[in-house]
Protein backbone atom coordinates (compact mmCIF):
# COMPACT_ATOMS: atom_id res chain seq x y z
CA UNK A 1 0.00 0.00 0.00
CA UNK A 2 2.80 2.55 0.65
CA UNK A 3 4.73 2.09 -2.45
CA UNK A 4 0.89 2.62 -4.54
CA UNK A 5 0.33 5.83 -2.54
CA UNK A 6 4.32 6.88 -3.52
CA UNK A 7 3.46 5.96 -7.26
CA UNK A 8 0.26 7.81 -7.09
CA UNK A 9 2.09 10.65 -5.59
CA UNK A 10 4.69 10.50 -7.99
CA UNK A 11 2.42 10.26 -10.77
CA UNK A 12 0.44 13.63 -9.87
CA UNK A 13 3.50 15.59 -9.41
CA UNK A 14 5.13 14.59 -13.31
CA UNK A 15 2.39 16.03 -15.28
CA UNK A 16 4.39 16.31 -18.54
CA UNK A 17 1.41 17.51 -20.62
CA UNK A 18 2.97 19.87 -22.69
CA UNK A 19 5.56 20.34 -20.82
CA UNK A 20 4.45 24.42 -19.04
CA UNK A 21 7.20 26.00 -18.17
CA UNK A 22 4.66 29.32 -18.00
CA UNK A 23 1.88 30.17 -17.36
CA UNK A 24 -0.31 31.59 -20.81
CA UNK A 25 -2.09 34.26 -19.06
CA UNK A 26 -4.51 36.63 -21.94
CA UNK A 27 -7.69 38.68 -21.87
CA UNK A 28 -11.20 36.97 -23.31
CA UNK A 29 -11.81 40.44 -24.59
CA UNK A 30 -10.13 44.09 -24.28
CA UNK A 31 -10.43 46.24 -20.81
CA UNK A 32 -14.08 47.60 -20.71
CA UNK A 33 -15.64 50.27 -18.77
CA UNK A 34 -18.60 48.29 -17.61
CA UNK A 35 -18.51 45.49 -14.38
CA UNK A 36 -17.63 42.63 -15.51
CA UNK A 37 -17.82 39.59 -12.95
CA UNK A 38 -18.12 36.11 -11.54
CA UNK A 39 -16.94 33.75 -14.78
CA UNK A 40 -17.34 30.36 -15.72
CA UNK A 41 -15.80 27.95 -18.16
CA UNK A 42 -15.74 24.37 -19.40
CA UNK A 43 -14.54 22.37 -22.00
CA UNK A 44 -16.47 21.24 -24.78
CA UNK A 45 -17.02 17.65 -26.07
CA UNK A 46 -15.11 18.53 -29.28
CA UNK A 47 -12.54 20.32 -27.62
CA UNK A 48 -14.04 24.08 -27.78
CA UNK A 49 -14.06 25.84 -24.49
CA UNK A 50 -16.86 28.00 -23.36
CA UNK A 51 -16.47 30.79 -20.65
CA UNK A 52 -19.47 33.31 -19.46
CA UNK A 53 -19.22 36.10 -16.89
CA UNK A 54 -22.07 38.63 -15.80
CA UNK A 55 -21.75 42.03 -17.68
CA UNK A 56 -23.59 45.98 -16.63
CA UNK A 57 -23.62 48.52 -14.97
CA UNK A 58 -23.38 47.01 -11.14
CA UNK A 59 -24.57 43.93 -10.06
CA UNK A 60 -27.96 43.47 -8.19
CA UNK A 61 -29.00 47.26 -8.18
CA UNK A 62 -28.10 47.33 -11.95
CA UNK A 63 -31.16 46.34 -13.83
CA UNK A 64 -29.30 46.19 -17.27
CA UNK A 65 -26.74 43.75 -16.19
CA UNK A 66 -26.92 40.56 -18.54
CA UNK A 67 -24.97 37.03 -18.97
CA UNK A 68 -22.24 37.49 -21.22
CA UNK A 69 -19.83 34.78 -23.22
CA UNK A 70 -17.76 33.84 -25.73
CA UNK A 71 -15.98 30.59 -27.35
CA UNK A 72 -12.08 29.29 -27.65
CA UNK A 73 -12.36 27.30 -30.48
CA UNK A 74 -10.37 24.13 -30.74
CA UNK A 75 -6.80 24.86 -32.08
CA UNK A 76 -7.13 28.46 -31.81
CA UNK A 77 -5.61 30.84 -29.69
CA UNK A 78 -8.20 33.86 -29.48
CA UNK A 79 -11.45 34.05 -28.17
CA UNK A 80 -14.41 34.75 -30.49
CA UNK A 81 -15.98 38.30 -29.96
CA UNK A 82 -18.82 37.98 -26.97
CA UNK A 83 -22.37 37.42 -27.52
CA UNK A 84 -25.22 36.97 -25.63
CA UNK A 85 -25.73 34.08 -23.18
CA UNK A 86 -28.86 34.86 -20.93
CA UNK A 87 -30.81 37.78 -20.21
CA UNK A 88 -34.05 38.44 -18.18
CA UNK A 89 -35.11 41.83 -19.22
CA UNK A 90 -34.93 44.63 -17.29
CA UNK A 91 -33.48 42.38 -13.75
CA UNK A 92 -30.19 41.90 -13.03
CA UNK A 93 -28.63 38.42 -13.98
CA UNK A 94 -26.03 37.43 -12.13
CA UNK A 95 -22.93 34.79 -11.13
CA UNK A 96 -23.48 32.24 -14.15
CA UNK A 97 -22.07 28.67 -13.84
CA UNK A 98 -21.94 25.83 -16.91
CA UNK A 99 -21.70 22.23 -17.03
CA UNK A 100 -21.78 19.62 -19.11
CA UNK A 101 -23.49 16.41 -18.25
CA UNK A 102 -23.13 12.87 -18.73
CA UNK A 103 -24.99 12.90 -22.03
CA UNK A 104 -23.30 15.92 -23.19
CA UNK A 105 -26.09 18.43 -22.74
CA UNK A 106 -24.62 22.13 -21.65
CA UNK A 107 -26.26 23.31 -18.70
CA UNK A 108 -26.43 27.36 -17.67
CA UNK A 109 -27.08 28.31 -14.31
CA UNK A 110 -27.54 31.49 -13.14
CA UNK A 111 -29.13 33.51 -11.06
CA UNK A 112 -31.80 36.47 -11.52
CA UNK A 113 -32.23 39.12 -8.91
CA UNK A 114 -35.71 40.59 -7.76
CA UNK A 115 -36.38 43.32 -5.89
CA UNK A 116 -32.65 44.11 -6.32
CA UNK A 117 -31.76 42.10 -3.46
CA UNK A 118 -29.55 39.16 -2.85
CA UNK A 119 -31.84 37.42 -0.96
CA UNK A 120 -34.90 37.69 -3.49
CA UNK A 121 -32.71 36.28 -6.02
CA UNK A 122 -34.50 33.27 -8.00
CA UNK A 123 -32.45 30.35 -9.69
CA UNK A 124 -32.79 29.77 -13.34
CA UNK A 125 -31.29 27.00 -15.87
CA UNK A 126 -30.89 26.82 -19.61
CA UNK A 127 -29.82 23.57 -21.73
CA UNK A 128 -28.73 22.77 -24.98
CA UNK A 129 -27.62 20.03 -27.47
CA UNK A 130 -26.88 22.56 -29.71
CA UNK A 131 -23.39 24.26 -28.49
CA UNK A 132 -20.55 23.18 -30.29
CA UNK A 133 -20.44 25.60 -33.32
CA UNK A 134 -19.33 28.94 -33.54
CA UNK A 135 -21.22 31.40 -31.77
CA UNK A 136 -23.44 31.20 -28.79
CA UNK A 137 -25.39 27.78 -27.99
CA UNK A 138 -28.90 27.25 -29.36
CA UNK A 139 -30.79 27.04 -26.53
CA UNK A 140 -33.57 24.07 -26.66
CA UNK A 141 -35.19 24.34 -22.74
CA UNK A 142 -35.36 27.01 -19.54
CA UNK A 143 -36.86 26.86 -16.55
CA UNK A 144 -36.19 27.79 -12.97
CA UNK A 145 -35.13 25.85 -10.09
CA UNK A 146 -37.29 25.89 -6.68
CA UNK A 147 -36.41 24.14 -3.77
CA UNK A 148 -38.16 23.81 -0.33
CA UNK A 149 -35.89 22.94 2.75
CA UNK A 150 -37.95 21.99 5.20
CA UNK A 151 -37.99 22.23 9.11
CA UNK A 152 -34.99 20.16 9.02
CA UNK A 153 -33.16 23.59 7.68
CA UNK A 154 -34.07 25.59 10.37
CA UNK A 155 -33.45 23.16 13.07
CA UNK A 156 -30.26 22.44 11.38
CA UNK A 157 -29.04 25.85 11.95
CA UNK A 158 -30.41 26.01 15.10
CA UNK A 159 -28.19 23.13 15.93
CA UNK A 160 -25.30 24.54 14.19
CA UNK A 161 -25.16 27.88 15.76
CA UNK A 162 -25.47 26.27 19.28
CA UNK A 163 -22.65 24.29 18.57
CA UNK A 164 -20.34 26.86 16.81
CA UNK A 165 -21.44 29.87 19.14
CA UNK A 166 -20.68 29.38 22.86
CA UNK A 167 -21.19 33.29 23.71
CA UNK A 168 -22.65 35.95 21.45
CA UNK A 169 -20.06 38.97 21.09
CA UNK A 170 -22.71 41.69 21.26
CA UNK A 171 -26.16 42.29 22.66
CA UNK A 172 -28.22 44.92 23.17
CA UNK A 173 -32.43 45.36 23.66
CA UNK A 174 -32.06 47.24 20.77
CA UNK A 175 -29.52 44.97 18.19
CA UNK A 176 -31.27 41.14 18.78
CA UNK A 177 -28.55 38.23 18.48
CA UNK A 178 -27.18 37.89 14.70
CA UNK A 179 -27.70 33.88 15.35
CA UNK A 180 -31.67 34.81 16.60
CA UNK A 181 -32.65 36.42 13.77
CA UNK A 182 -31.12 33.73 11.49
CA UNK A 183 -32.54 30.73 13.24
CA UNK A 184 -35.98 32.92 13.36
CA UNK A 185 -35.99 33.66 9.72
CA UNK A 186 -34.83 29.73 8.42
CA UNK A 187 -38.74 29.27 10.61
CA UNK A 188 -40.32 31.51 7.08
CA UNK A 189 -40.77 28.68 4.45
CA UNK A 190 -40.74 31.71 1.86
CA UNK A 191 -37.38 32.84 2.83
CA UNK A 192 -35.96 29.78 2.60
CA UNK A 193 -37.17 29.04 -0.55
CA UNK A 194 -35.79 31.64 -2.79
CA UNK A 195 -32.30 33.77 -2.65
CA UNK A 196 -30.66 30.59 -3.63
CA UNK A 197 -27.44 31.68 -5.53
CA UNK A 198 -24.69 29.85 -7.97
CA UNK A 199 -20.95 30.13 -7.85
CA UNK A 200 -18.37 27.29 -8.46
CA UNK A 201 -19.26 24.28 -10.71
CA UNK A 202 -21.38 21.28 -9.93
CA UNK A 203 -19.76 17.86 -8.67
CA UNK A 204 -20.62 15.17 -9.95
CA UNK A 205 -20.19 11.87 -8.07
CA UNK A 206 -19.81 7.83 -9.27
CA UNK A 207 -23.38 7.15 -8.56
CA UNK A 208 -24.46 10.12 -11.10
CA UNK A 209 -25.84 12.28 -8.82
CA UNK A 210 -25.15 15.90 -9.37
CA UNK A 211 -24.46 18.44 -6.59
CA UNK A 212 -25.07 22.06 -7.45
CA UNK A 213 -23.28 24.10 -4.50
CA UNK A 214 -25.37 26.95 -3.53
CA UNK A 215 -25.41 29.86 -1.27
CA UNK A 216 -27.60 32.59 0.47
CA UNK A 217 -26.67 36.09 1.44
CA UNK A 218 -29.59 36.20 3.47
CA UNK A 219 -28.69 33.64 5.75
CA UNK A 220 -25.26 33.14 5.25
CA UNK A 221 -25.37 29.74 4.70
CA UNK A 222 -24.87 27.34 2.01
CA UNK A 223 -26.57 24.25 0.97
CA UNK A 224 -26.88 21.61 -1.89
CA UNK A 225 -29.07 21.34 -4.78
CA UNK A 226 -28.86 17.86 -5.75
CA UNK A 227 -30.34 15.77 -8.57
CA UNK A 228 -30.40 12.00 -9.13
CA UNK A 229 -31.99 12.22 -12.05
CA UNK A 230 -29.56 13.71 -14.43
CA UNK A 231 -31.18 17.39 -13.55
CA UNK A 232 -34.70 16.46 -13.92
CA UNK A 233 -35.87 16.99 -10.73
CA UNK A 234 -33.76 18.66 -7.78
CA UNK A 235 -33.96 18.57 -4.03
CA UNK A 236 -32.36 20.59 -1.69
CA UNK A 237 -29.63 19.06 1.31
CA UNK A 238 -29.30 20.60 4.66
CA UNK A 239 -27.57 23.22 5.17
CA UNK A 240 -24.10 24.33 5.88
CA UNK A 241 -23.98 26.18 8.90
CA UNK A 242 -21.24 28.72 9.88
CA UNK A 243 -20.27 32.15 10.47
CA UNK A 244 -20.56 33.85 7.29
CA UNK A 245 -19.82 30.56 4.81
CA UNK A 246 -20.90 30.72 1.22
CA UNK A 247 -19.98 30.02 -2.25
CA UNK A 248 -19.12 26.35 -1.74
CA UNK A 249 -16.44 24.60 -3.52
CA UNK A 250 -16.92 21.01 -3.61
CA UNK A 251 -14.12 18.17 -3.54
CA UNK A 252 -14.39 14.64 -3.40
CA UNK A 253 -11.79 12.41 -1.31
CA UNK A 254 -10.94 8.52 -2.76
CA UNK A 255 -12.93 7.52 0.40
CA UNK A 256 -15.90 9.44 -0.69
CA UNK A 257 -15.94 11.76 1.90
CA UNK A 258 -16.78 15.53 0.35
CA UNK A 259 -15.26 18.42 1.08
CA UNK A 260 -16.38 21.77 1.04
CA UNK A 261 -14.16 24.88 0.64
CA UNK A 262 -15.85 28.35 1.35
CA UNK A 263 -15.69 32.18 1.53
CA UNK A 264 -15.37 33.37 4.61
CA UNK A 265 -17.99 36.32 4.81
CA UNK A 266 -17.90 36.60 8.90
CA UNK A 267 -15.43 37.79 11.71
CA UNK A 268 -12.04 37.73 11.64
CA UNK A 269 -10.28 35.69 11.68
CA UNK A 270 -10.61 35.73 7.67
CA UNK A 271 -10.11 31.96 7.17
CA UNK A 272 -11.07 29.76 4.13
CA UNK A 273 -13.80 27.72 5.83
CA UNK A 274 -14.29 23.75 5.42
CA UNK A 275 -17.03 21.68 5.63
CA UNK A 276 -16.92 18.20 5.58
CA UNK A 277 -20.05 15.48 4.34
CA UNK A 278 -20.01 11.69 4.40
CA UNK A 279 -23.24 10.69 3.22
CA UNK A 280 -23.08 11.71 -0.33
CA UNK A 281 -23.83 15.98 0.42
CA UNK A 282 -27.31 14.96 1.92
CA UNK A 283 -25.65 16.65 5.19
CA UNK A 284 -22.69 18.30 6.25
CA UNK A 285 -20.97 19.60 9.45
CA UNK A 286 -20.32 23.34 10.34
CA UNK A 287 -18.24 25.27 9.01
CA UNK A 288 -15.36 26.00 10.68
CA UNK A 289 -12.11 27.56 9.95
CA UNK A 290 -8.87 26.55 8.41
CA UNK A 291 -5.49 28.34 8.38
CA UNK A 292 -5.46 29.39 4.47
CA UNK A 293 -6.41 33.38 4.24
CA UNK A 294 -9.50 34.61 2.61
CA UNK A 295 -10.17 38.42 1.69
CA UNK A 296 -14.28 37.43 1.61
CA UNK A 297 -13.57 36.43 -2.13
CA UNK A 298 -14.51 32.63 -3.83
CA UNK A 299 -12.30 30.46 -4.66
CA UNK A 300 -12.61 27.09 -6.18
CA UNK A 301 -11.40 23.63 -5.80
CA UNK A 302 -10.60 20.68 -7.94
CA UNK A 303 -9.39 17.45 -7.47
CA UNK A 304 -7.42 16.10 -10.77
CA UNK A 305 -7.29 13.03 -12.11
CA UNK A 306 -4.05 12.08 -10.61
CA UNK A 307 -4.88 12.64 -7.52
CA UNK A 308 -3.43 15.64 -6.51
CA UNK A 309 -5.75 18.98 -5.61
CA UNK A 310 -5.48 22.43 -6.99
CA UNK A 311 -6.96 25.60 -4.86
CA UNK A 312 -7.14 29.37 -6.70
CA UNK A 313 -7.37 31.75 -4.18
CA UNK A 314 -6.69 35.52 -2.85
CA UNK A 315 -4.12 34.08 -0.29
CA UNK A 316 -5.07 37.55 2.09
CA UNK A 317 -6.93 38.30 4.70
CA UNK A 318 -7.74 42.30 2.81
CA UNK A 319 -7.93 42.76 -0.69
CA UNK A 320 -8.00 40.81 -3.97
CA UNK A 321 -4.56 41.98 -5.11
CA UNK A 322 -3.06 38.32 -5.22
CA UNK A 323 -4.50 35.16 -6.80
CA UNK A 324 -2.76 32.20 -6.23
CA UNK A 325 -2.64 28.14 -7.53
CA UNK A 326 -1.78 25.81 -4.78
CA UNK A 327 -1.49 22.03 -5.08
CA UNK A 328 -2.03 19.65 -2.30
CA UNK A 329 -0.90 15.97 -2.30
CA UNK A 330 -2.87 15.06 0.28
CA UNK A 331 -6.33 15.96 0.10
CA UNK A 332 -6.20 18.93 1.22
CA UNK A 333 -4.46 18.56 4.44
CA UNK A 334 -1.44 20.17 3.48
CA UNK A 335 -1.06 22.56 0.23
CA UNK A 336 2.86 22.44 -0.51
CA UNK A 337 3.09 24.33 -3.88
CA UNK A 338 2.03 27.78 -4.35
CA UNK A 339 2.52 29.96 -7.06
CA UNK A 340 1.22 33.08 -8.02
CA UNK A 341 -1.30 33.54 -11.24
CA UNK A 342 -1.52 37.33 -10.71
CA UNK A 343 0.28 40.16 -7.79
CA UNK A 344 0.07 43.70 -7.45
CA UNK A 345 2.12 44.90 -4.60
CA UNK A 346 0.52 48.87 -4.89
CA UNK A 347 -3.12 47.08 -5.02
CA UNK A 348 -3.64 49.04 -8.21
CA UNK A 349 -5.14 45.43 -9.97
CA UNK A 350 -7.33 43.03 -8.69
CA UNK A 351 -7.77 39.16 -9.05
CA UNK A 352 -10.98 37.53 -8.20
CA UNK A 353 -13.57 34.71 -8.24
CA UNK A 354 -11.27 32.15 -10.15
CA UNK A 355 -13.43 28.90 -12.44
CA UNK A 356 -11.38 26.47 -12.93
CA UNK A 357 -10.93 22.83 -14.66
CA UNK A 358 -8.81 20.66 -15.64
CA UNK A 359 -9.11 19.78 -19.77
CA UNK A 360 -8.55 16.38 -20.95
CA UNK A 361 -5.32 16.82 -21.94
CA UNK A 362 -4.36 17.38 -18.10
CA UNK A 363 -3.36 20.83 -18.14
CA UNK A 364 -5.35 23.06 -15.94
CA UNK A 365 -7.63 27.03 -17.43
CA UNK A 366 -8.75 28.88 -15.09
CA UNK A 367 -10.87 31.94 -15.94
CA UNK A 368 -10.99 35.63 -13.34
CA UNK A 369 -12.27 38.36 -12.97
CA UNK A 370 -9.43 41.33 -13.57
CA UNK A 371 -9.70 45.02 -13.01
CA UNK A 372 -7.46 47.93 -13.35
CA UNK A 373 -7.19 51.27 -13.53
CA UNK A 374 -7.60 51.35 -17.54
CA UNK A 375 -10.76 48.86 -16.62
CA UNK A 376 -12.11 45.47 -16.43
CA UNK A 377 -12.02 42.11 -18.59
CA UNK A 378 -11.99 38.68 -17.87
CA UNK A 379 -8.66 36.71 -17.94
CA UNK A 380 -8.16 33.08 -19.04
CA UNK A 381 -5.07 30.98 -18.08
CA UNK A 382 -3.60 28.01 -19.20
CA UNK A 383 -0.90 26.24 -16.16
CA UNK A 384 -0.09 22.69 -15.15
CA UNK A 385 1.03 21.41 -11.87
CA UNK A 386 4.65 21.81 -13.32
CA UNK A 387 4.35 25.29 -13.40
CA UNK A 388 2.95 25.64 -9.62
CA UNK A 389 5.58 23.32 -8.58
CA UNK A 390 8.61 25.29 -10.76
CA UNK A 391 8.88 28.44 -8.70
CA UNK A 392 6.62 28.05 -5.50
CA UNK A 393 5.95 31.17 -3.88
CA UNK A 394 6.83 33.55 -6.90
Amino acid sequence: MKLRMTLLIATCLTIQVQAQADIQDNPIFALQGKHVHSSSIVECPKGDFLACWFHGSGERKANDVVIQGARLSKGHTQWSPVFLMADTPDFPDCNPVLFINQQDRLWLFWIAVRANGWEHSILKYRTSADFQQPGAPHWDWQDIILLKPGDIFAETIEAGFKELITEEPMWAEYAPLYSTMIIEAAKDKAKRQIGWMTRTHPTVLPSGRILLPLYSDGFNVCLMAISDDNGEHWRASKPIVGLGPIQPSIVRKKDGTLVAYMRDSGNAPYRVLISISTDDGESWSPAIDTDIPNPGSSLETIALREGCWVMVFNDTEHGRHRLAAALSDDEGKTWKWKRYIGKSNNREKSYAYPSLIQAKDGTLHLTYSYREKGGATIRHCIFSTDWIQANPGS
